[in-house]
């Protein structure tokens, strides 16, 4: 069974060729880890771009995501098998809840009890959720049991370090799964992240990357650019100081990007 990579490509707000081009550089260039959504409207674009490559389905990690909308009972494993037909493919490895019902319209119970089912019946090999905060994570891992979250995907980046999260699901053996590592773009423009991105003649993005690989996070940034993306790839070859680590640690300030009306009440 495959572990999920430490690195993936996202392919949030790609959509229609855009999204097949990048998929198709990323897997031509190394990656086996794409994460997409049934919210991102581009999971049949995806499939396209793992068919087109040729791979072996055993040797890539796919994850999907339920949106809110198809929570409920009636609607959950319908929405996975739809899901599973656009990306042409039997099961996905890793089945995330997108967010927490807003307001608990659908009860949490209901949507982690469909979530297992998907697994018991193949449709999934690994469970997990996003955007969970620390009591929604208690309470999930209280529903489905201990060792069968996966992940909590979640925004984190240097400038939002999430820390309280990150150690609260680490506690419980809950991976972190980094979205918008770069914070759209604002990591390239930090002056300590150029700092040390020039004593390693790297770039800033592959500085950040190193840092998440060092705490244990894995991450799935997007780009459209294949250049960036190779460069992403080859993140390895920084080997971050301790004096690195702990300024980058510093750069922590709380500055949350995603923040939707139905987002939970952030820890």
């Amino acid at each position: 069974m495959t572990v999920m990579p430490q690195l993936g490509v996202g392919t949030f707000r790609l959509e229609g060729n855009t999204a097949i081009k990048s998929v198709l550089d990323a897997l031509e260039i190394g990656f086996r880890h794409i994460d997409t959504a049934q919210a991102y409207n581009n999971e049949e674009q995806v499939g396209d771009a793992i068919k087109t490559s040729g791979l072996e389905r055993e040797s890539l990690f796919l994850t999907t995501k339920v949106w809110m909308e198809n929570l409920g009972k009636d609607k959950f494993i319908p929405s996975v098998h739809e899901s599973l037909a656009k990306l042409k493919t039997d099961y996905v490895d890793l089945l995330l809840i997108h967010w927490p019902s807003a307001d608990e319209n659908v009860r949490m119970e209901e949507y982690l009890q469909c979530l297992a089912q998907a697994k018991e019946e193949g449709l999934t090999r690994h469970i997990g959720v996003s955007n969970f905060t620390i009591s929604q994570i208690e309470k999930a891992q209280a529903i489905l049991g201990k060792d069968e979250i996966l992940t909590n995907q979640i925004e984190l980046h240097p400038f939002m370090q999430n820390r309280q999260v990150v150690k609260t699901c680490k506690e419980r053996g809950i991976g972190i799964t980094a979205y918008m590592p770069f914070a759209v773009g604002k990591v390239m423009d930090d002056d300590t992240l150029n700092e040390i991105a020039g004593r390693y003649n790297a770039t800033p993005a592959q500085v950040v990357l190193a840092w998440m690989e060092v705490n244990d996070i894995q991450t799935i940034p997007s780009s459209t650019n294949k250049d960036h993306l190779q460069s992403n790839y080859n993140y390895g070859k920084v080997n971050l100081s301790a004096d690195d680590l702990a300024l980058i640690d510093n750069l922590d300030n709380g500055e949350r990007i995603v923040n939707p009306d139905f987002a939970p009440d952030w820890d």
